[in-house]
């Protein structure tokens, strides 16, 4: 672990819980943004074709279950 990360762990431990809260949110969202746009790039470079193309294919044969 380098030392911006432990820097990082230390300065989130020393929040109040109102600021771990604040702090909490933001990094949801930040992540959900890098999330969102790994994902966007694994589509726009087909790399999740074939699971689109199986799923379809399961779909159309009659292979699944309604939940």
């Amino acid at each position: 672990m380098n030392q911006a990360v432990k820097d990082i762990q230390e300065a989130v431990a020393q929040l109040s819980a109102d600021d771990l809260v604040s702090f909490r949110s933001w990094y949801e969202d930040f992540d959900a943004k890098i999330w969102d746009e790994q994902f966007e790039d694994d589509v726009n470079a087909g790399r999740l074709d074939a699971l689109a193309d199986q799923a379809l294919a399961d779909f159309r044969a009659g292979r699944y279950e309604e939940l």
